[in-house]
């Protein structure tokens, strides 16, 4: 197991292994499987990731609470005739963020990357790479082991749960695990896949678990689609040679810290911040009152 990001970098350049594939090896290690149903299990992962970023788009899906629902189809058709002022990648990448979200809200099937409330930013984000850059599944499938080699250290040295850190744990860490694996994907260094890492985490410090209702709904799905916007920012600031001042490890220190310094009402808990606006608590009420 990797303690820390640090200790990846310098492993992969003393060995010229690639990120994924050093991962591959530690989990063959820990689970006694074969690189061949390794790869295969991530496979079939990416799959369900696709089946997910793309369901909510075709047709509008509704939560279970009736709360949310319908943004990603919204946006997907609104591109058809309208340039986004974010680009075509990204924006497209913000519509298959919210279709994952809208469609884990609607109890459909999502892969938890690395929680199911902030399972939308990674396929999110590899998928429309793919789509734009004409990825291979192979590479996509490499890029998804650099994200959970990423997932793996910030587990080691903080938390990804929202009731512990805060949101800067879910949708911090997935955007996190987003911009480093496109980072890899898209020819970076090790280096550069983390310091993608730290800057995509230095920029979500301190953001708050704050679910109406107690539901992974409002603001989680929209949340989702910002997470996938700092990835971006990320991606380019990494492959264009900046680096974050405070190394990425500390970085994930940080949020550690913040997490445990944080009001547990502002840890998703659902009694702070938009819980308890005065619309927020509205829902809550009708919600709950329908349910019995």
């Amino acid at each position: 197991m990797f303690a820390s990001l640090q200790e990846l970098v310098k492993e992969s350049e003393k060995t010229d292994k690639s990120l994924a594939s050093m991962v591959i090896e530690t989990e063959m290690v820990t689970s006694g499987k074969a690189e061949v149903d390794i790869r295969l299990q991530m496979q079939k992962r990416l799959e369900i990731m696709k089946e997910s970023a793309q369901k909510a788009l075709d047709k509008p899906v509704r939560s279970i609470s009736g709360i949310s629902g319908g943004s990603a189809h919204k946006l997907w058709h609104w591109l058809d005739k309208n340039e986004a002022i974010t680009g075509s990648v990204m924006s497209r990448a913000l519509a298959r963020a919210l279709s994952v979200n809208e469609v884990n809200a609607g109890m459909g099937c999502i892969v938890a990357t690395p929680t199911a409330g902030s399972a939308g930013i990674l396929p999110a984000t590899l998928i429309t790479l793919q789509e734009s850059h004409h990825f291979s599944d192979d590479e996509i499938v490499d890029a998804l082991f650099v994200a959970s080699g990423i997932g793996m250290v910030i587990v080691n040295r903080a938390n990804v749960s929202g009731a512990m850190g805060g949101c800067q744990a879910e949708t911090g860490s997935a955007a996190a695990m987003a911009a480093g694996a496109s980072v890899a994907l898209l020819g970076g260094s090790p280096r550069q896949s983390m310091q993608a890492v730290g800057i995509t985490l230095k920029n979500m410090l301190g953001l708050v678990c704050d679910p109406v209702a107690g539901l992974v709904e409002v603001p989680c799905v929209k949340r989702n689609a910002a997470g996938v916007a700092q990835a971006f920012v990320a991606i380019d600031l990494a492959l264009a040679g900046i680096e974050s001042i405070i190394p990425p490890d500390e970085v994930i220190d940080a949020m550690a810290h913040i997490g445990k310094v944080m009001d547990k009402n502002l840890k998703e808990t659902g009694l702070g911040g938009l819980a308890a606006t005065p619309t927020g608590k509205k829902l809550a009420e009708n919600i709950w009152n329908e349910r019995g």
